[in-house]
């Protein structure tokens, strides 16, 4: 085209009033020059509108990039609030079940020392039991045969009431067969045991087993000593009935403790893992989200770059076109100044 121009331009300046041009060359050269220019603008028009279509997508298309671009740093300012909150969450999840087995594992140790011991004070008190019910059996067969023997007439009886005391009494039995080696032993070691008693509770106070010569003396030392059986037995029974029941609270609060603790546990343990659920869910959504965010604002950087560049490609072809139809004017203006009057003339 500016070549065209160019040209035209030349042929415009050769031309002069002095030279045979013949009036239709030159009528045709500034009809060249206003097709010419008419073609420009017509481009120029087009150039326009393809243009102004450009620019109004690089306008919307920016408007939905930042769009974009905003949402994504949105959702991602999000997703990193969620992993650090449920990295908080694990790790305050975390600490509870570790004190929450370190509290179990404790009332267990607790519970099973407890039982430990209950079983022992259980066996102490079965056998404790088991004795004083042998020696209470044994004390009232003991009388019952003093009562019956002392009913009787003969040389047993004689000698059981010239006896000197509860122990020679007893002794007498044996030999008489009426009571049991075995059983008269036992009742000689717990009358001598209950003297020895009485003696430490009251230094020089009479014997509480020497009765002379009285039967009647004799039973009533043994009624006192089954009195004595029976009180301890009462006090062993109502003693283990304590140790049980305290047992039983202690057990039924440890055992609470670990059902609630265990049950806390169990719920922990799934807040824990659904916590992770929840964060490994929010690392892939903002891997996703991430990757998107960076390839929008790259393809908005790129949208700028190309639109200024086309914006500069028009401003420079714009540029370019008003020069050509300023040239053009301007040849057109010289051809009609320079031949002015000439198409009226013919030269032969």
């Amino acid at each position: 085209m500016k070549i065209c121009v160019s040209v035209l331009v030349c042929v415009a300046l050769l031309g002069t009033p002095g030279r045979a041009i013949e009036a239709s060359p030159i009528a045709k050269i500034i009809q060249m020059i206003s097709d010419l220019q008419a073609k420009i603008l017509a481009e120029g028009a087009e150039s326009q509108r393809i243009y102004e279509e450009f620019a109004e997508f690089c306008e919307h298309r920016s408007k939905d990039l930042q769009y974009d671009i905003k949402t994504g740093k949105d959702e991602k300012a999000e997703l990193e609030a969620t992993i650090a909150k449920e990295d908080a969450k694990a790790g305050a999840l975390s600490e509870k079940i570790d004190e929450l087995a370190g509290a179990i594992a404790t009332d267990e140790a607790d519970l099973k020392k407890a039982t430990e011991i209950r079983e022992k004070e259980y066996a102490d008190f079965s056998a404790e039991e088991k004795e004083l019910l042998e020696v209470i059996d044994m004390i009232k067969r003991a009388i019952g045969i003093l009562e019956r023997e002392m009913a009787k007439s003969g040389a047993a009886m004689v000698q059981l009431k010239n006896s000197g005391g509860v122990l020679e009494a007893l002794n007498v039995l044996v030999h008489a067969s009426a009571l049991n080696a075995q059983d008269g032993e036992k009742l000689t070691a717990l009358i001598q045991n209950s003297k020895q008693a009485a003696e430490d509770e009251d230094a020089g106070a009479p014997a509480a087993a020497t009765y002379e010569g009285h039967s009647s003396g004799i039973i009533e030392t043994l009624e006192n000593l089954l009195e004595e059986a029976e009180g301890q037995l009462s006090e062993a029974r109502k003693k283990e009935t304590s140790s049980k029941n305290n047992y039983e609270m202690l057990k039924q609060s440890l055992e609470g403790d670990i059902a609630n603790a265990n049950k806390d546990l169990d719920a922990s343990k799934k807040a824990l893992a659904a916590s992770g659920e929840t964060k490994a869910t929010a690392q892939g959504d903002l891997a996703v989200t991430s990757k998107a965010l960076a390839a929008d604002i790259a393809t908005l950087e790129d949208l700028h770059k190309d639109c200024l560049t086309k914006a500069q490609d028009f401003e420079a072809e714009t540029k370019s076109r008003s020069e050509e139809l300023k040239a053009l004017a301007e040849a057109k203006k010289i051809l009609k100044e320079t031949t002015a009057g000439a198409e009226a003339q013919t030269y032969g």
